[in-house]
């Protein structure tokens, strides 16, 4: 299912947000034309590790698109953008404050350009405001939503999330916004301008987080893997191991007394509803963990699985990919890349008709797609390479 197929995207993002956003759209069946700057292109092309001369961050979310490398410095890049917006659908940037002005891609130049255009920017801290002008990275906007600060053991040293959270939220929150302006413009037939910042995506991470401190008027603290809502509800060592706990409910509280053959705990006021071993945390976290180190872990996931209490081991991201409930939900992709060969990517985490995720182009190198898409614009083949050879636009370095 590729509802986007016929819909064209100008991907002026770089880094994590906006490229996810543009890598989602692909999938959904958008042609995206990432413009880049020539020589260097988007910033995560230099980031480790590399293979090759790849980067795995450019290559986790830069799939299903053609890379054109543009100097939007120059003022016949800047007329070859705006007829690639005239043609488009969709325009994503991420540029600093006032950036996309100065290089005439802002709003309000490109929806001369096209009055129909959908154009989405990112920002760290939104526009507006006192932070209006600073820039957003995911670890600064972790620590400035209190994110880090329930992070880590308590007493211990805080702890950033290592995946870069508020970078993917904000791109998945932005290809919904895109997806609802889509449906305005059929209705409108008319641009839309979307916002979406990380300071936002942050915020509302920590939306039920949010809600207990009004409700409480305390501060979320750091708990490791605990629940400040739920109890028993953290990572646990075994016998020879870890395992990670989750009694969700009173009767799955009920169903791991008995497995374990603690049933007094059942009737103990203390220990009866999970708003009393919430109360008495450290008593109820005390007595599970000494149970929980009289099996192995695998005896453990055994025996909990087959009475209905939720637990899982604690997989390393090597040993979670090869897992056969992943390969079973066909969420891996699989391309051919110009230099690397066959590559895997994880693909959209959203399935339609029980069909397998697919990806139709491997993330490109840098102005791969240049010729191509300038040729598909009208350029005859001396004017594209006069615009090479004027440093306008950037052709592979195997041309």
């Amino acid at each position: 299912m590729k509802p986007l197929t016929g819909l064209k995207v100008i991907d002026l993002s770089k880094v994590l947000a906006g490229p996810l956003c543009g890598q989602f759209l692909g999938e959904l069946g958008a042609d995206v034309l990432k413009v880049e700057p020539i020589g260097q292109g988007d910033d995560t092309r230099a980031w480790l590790p590399q293979k090759q001369g790849q980067s795995a961050t450019f290559l986790a979310v830069n799939h299903n698109k053609r890379s054109v490398a543009i100097d939007l410095k120059s003022q016949d890049g800047r007329k070859l953008v705006h007829e690639l917006v005239a043609t488009a659908d969709i325009v994503l940037q991420g540029f600093g404050a006032g950036t996309a002005r100065k290089l005439e891609v802002d709003y309000e130049t490109l929806r001369k350009v096209n009055p129909r255009v959908i154009y989405l920017e990112i920002s760290g801290y939104g526009r507006e405001g006192p932070l209006g002008k600073e820039p957003g990275y995911d670890v600064m906007l972790q620590a400035f939503s209190g994110m880090i600060s329930t992070m880590g053991e308590p007493g211990g040293h805080f702890a950033r999330a290592s995946f870069s959270p508020v970078d993917l939220g904000t791109g998945s929150f932005a290809l919904s916004g895109v997806l609802a302006a889509l449906i305005e413009r059929q209705r409108t037939n008319e641009s839309v301008y979307i916002e979406v910042s990380l300071l936002d995506t942050a915020i509302s991470q920590m939306s039920y987080l949010a809600q207990n401190y009004w409700c409480t008027g305390e501060a979320p603290r750091r708990m490791g893997t605990g629940h400040p809502s739920l109890c028993p509800y953290q990572a646990f060592d075994t016998l020879d191991g870890h395992l990670m706990l989750g009694v969700g409910n009173d009767a799955q509280w009920r169903r791991f007394c008995s497995a374990v053959a603690t049933e007094h705990l059942v009737d103990d006021a203390r220990f009866a509803t999970n708003a009393a071993r919430v109360t008495h945390f450290e008593d109820t976290v005390r007595l599970v963990s000494e149970v929980m180190r009289s099996r192995t872990t695998s005896e453990w996931l055994d025996l909990l699985r087959s009475c209905g209490v939720p637990c899982s081991p604690i997989n390393t991201l090597d040993r979670a990919l090869v897992h056969p409930q992943v390969d079973a939900r066909q969420l891996l992709v699989h391309t051919e890349h110009p230099v690397l060969g066959p590559i895997q990517n994880v693909g959209i985490p959203v399935k339609f008709n029980g069909a397998p995720r697919e990806a139709t182009r491997p993330a490109p190198v840098l102005g791969q797609h240049t010729e191509e898409v300038l040729d598909e614009m009208g350029l005859s083949a001396n004017e594209i390479y006069r615009l090479a050879e004027l440093g306008v636009v950037g052709l592979p370095k195997t041309q």
